[in-house]
């Protein structure tokens, strides 16, 4: 990712924590929005994404109707907006704490020992 790319991402979460933030203000909310709270009702929702892919065989496109893609792109949008509110209230910057955590990936899960396995780092041989 080069640096352009690194502050169009920057940009656009600076612009998603502006809206969330007038939202809330206008609503007179931000006393309830603890970082624990906010990191519980983040949990709440993550878990509200999954109802739509309840009895489902796989959760594949291919199985979604437009109701229930439009409930999974609903409870996507609450998944970021707590997200990003939780990050605000931490000072966290999302993008680069991810470029942080893809570097630790990369080192946890190098390409020669990881390619098409899905085990857990701890799982591997030295």
């Amino acid at each position: 990712m080069d640096q352009h790319d690194q502050q169009e991402g920057t940009s656009e979460l600076v612009r998603m924590r502006d809206m969330l933030r007038e939202f809330v203000s206008e609503r007179d909310w931000s006393r309830f929005h603890s970082p624990k709270n906010l990191a519980a009702a983040l949990s709440v929702e993550a878990s509200e994404l999954l109802e739509p892919f309840t009895w489902l065989a796989s959760g594949d496109k291919a199985e979604l109707d437009e109701a229930k893609l439009r409930a999974i792109r609903h409870e996507m949008a609450d998944v970021l907006a707590y997200l990003v509110m939780l990050a605000d209230s931490l000072d966290v910057d999302l993008h680069r704490a991810l470029i942080e955590k893809m570097a630790l990936n990369r080192s946890k899960y190098p390409v020669h020992k990881v390619k098409g396995d899905a085990r857990k780092y701890t799982e591997y041989d030295e």
